[in-house]
């Protein structure tokens, strides 16, 4: 894993061994980002289940303004804390030890850009978008990419929600959704 673009690009982060995590891969990092980067400049975004940080330090690494990283297994939160500490982060970003359905549901501050990549074996996406659609965390102008598996259950309207664009991965689909119209 490295960082494609901006102010950290090239550098690798942090190898490990651990089975929970199964970070987003650098092809789909780069179609996720070609397709949102115009909205990366000065944006607050939040990074849900963001095991070793690799979508929101990408994001910091293009210009985003802060990250909040929201992530409740301990291992993945050391690996995320050893990747800041290897590139040198100094932009602003905060670190949540809290599950995401939990954080969304909780959450009273809008965000411009939020990553949820859930793991694939727990088949939870449309929880995740269920919860999304009722949360504080969306704006008028919020985007939101999810990653899911083939075989997961994931609606094109969730609330106030609606997916404007989805991408085919080999066993995976990143989908887009924003406030409806």
């Amino acid at each position: 894993m490295r960082i494609i673009a901006g102010k950290y690009k090239g550098h690798h982060l942090v190898s490990f061994q651990a089975d929970h995590i199964r970070p987003t891969t650098d092809r789909v990092k780069e179609s996720l980002f070609n397709i949102i980067q115009s909205h990366v400049e000065d944006a607050k975004v939040l990074d849900l289940f963001s095991g070793t940080g690799n979508l929101g330090l990408e994001a910091l690494s293009r210009g985003a303004r802060e990250v909040t990283f929201v992530e409740k297994n301990k291992k993945s939160i050391e690996i995320l804390r050893k990747n800041i500490e290897k590139l040198k982060v100094s932009e602003n970003y905060k670190i949540i030890q809290k599950d995401a359905l939990s954080f969304l549901k909780t959450s009273t501050e809008p965000y411009d850009i939020i990553f949820a990549d859930p793991p694939f074996t727990e088949e939870m996406a449309h929880d995740v978008m269920q919860a999304a659609g009722v949360s504080q965390s969306f704006s008028a102008n919020t985007i939101m990419t999810i990653e899911s598996g083939r075989r997961e259950k994931i609606m094109d309207d969730y609330q106030s929600l609606v997916r404007y664009d989805v991408r085919e991965f080999g066993d995976k689909f990143l989908s887009f959704f924003r406030k409806k119209a």
